[in-house]
């Protein structure tokens, strides 16, 4: 069966943010991280910045409420990670 990436629902159950890297646990138990470095604003933000990270839109999104950004979980993991 062929489908596209954005065809399927990836929900995130945790999210933290842990030496440099943003930590996910999906709700299929599988982890993914990214580098800060990836994303503009989370590379110039402090730790305490980045570790306020709320999951949003039923678990297909993250939100740092003090930086003004999103990202959506299928972009990370098609590897688009903003600016």
């Amino acid at each position: 069966m062929k489908y596209m990436v954005s065809d399927l629902m990836f929900i995130v159950k945790k999210a933290w943010y842990e030496n440099g890297m943003i930590c996910l646990i999906m709700s299929d138990r599988k982890e993914i991280r990214f580098p800060v470095e990836l994303n503009k604003k989370l590379m110039n933000a402090t730790d305490q910045q980045r570790s306020n990270i709320e999951i949003i839109c039923v678990g297909t999104g993250l939100h740092w409420p003090d930086l003004d950004e999103d990202l959506s979980v299928t972009g990370i993991i098609e590897g688009r990670f903003g600016y």
